[in-house]
C-alpha cells in the first residue's frame, strides 16, 4: 500500500495560467511559496497543476501574493526537449483541493479572496507566511 499525499499552505508566485481544452476542460498553473519555519531560510517553491473546477476558482480567484492552501499529489512530467533530443522531468503537484486563505483585506489588495477558511483550523501564524 502507498500513499502520495501532499498538503501545503503558502503564497501563489504569479497569477495562473489557464489553458482551456476542446473537450470542455480546463487546466491552471501556478507556482506556490512556502517558508520554512527560520525567516532566514528561502521558501520552498512548488509546480501546481489544477484541474476542472479547481481550476475555474483558481482562474477566478487566485492572484500573485495570494495565500492559498492546497492537498494534492505528487507527480514527474516528463519529456523530450524538441530543441536538445534530451529527456526532462518536472515536479509537479496536482492539486485535489484549493482553499482560498486569503483575508478581506488581502482581496481588495489584489492579493487573494475573503472566504477559504476552515482550511488547517484557520488563519496560518506569522510564521508560517511566506514573504
Amino acid at each position: 500500500m502507498g500513499v502520495n499525499s501532499i498538503t501545503l499552505v503558502g503564497r501563489a508566485g504569479r497569477d495562473p495560467e489557464v489553458r482551456y481544452f476542446e473537450s470542455g476542460s480546463m487546466v491552471a498553473n501556478l507556482t506556490l511559496a512556502v517558508n520554512r519555519r527560520s525567516r532566514d531560510d528561502e521558501p520552498d517553491w512548488f509546480n501546481l497543476e489544477i484541474w476542472g473546477k479547481q481550476a475555474q476558482v483558481a482562474a477566478d480567484y487566485v492572484r500573485k501574493g495570494a495565500l492559498i492552501g492546497i492537498i494534492g499529489s505528487f507527480k514527474l512530467d516528463r519529456w523530450t526537449d524538441r530543441a536538445s533530443g534530451e529527456e526532462r522531468s518536472k515536479p509537479v503537484i496536482r492539486v485535489d483541493r484549493l482553499e482560498l486563505l486569503g483575508s478581506k483585506r488581502d482581496a481588495e489588495g489584489g492579493g487573494g479572496f475573503s472566504g477559504g477558511g476552515g482550511f488547517g483550523g484557520g488563519e496560518p501564524s506569522e510564521e508560517e507566511v511566506p514573504f
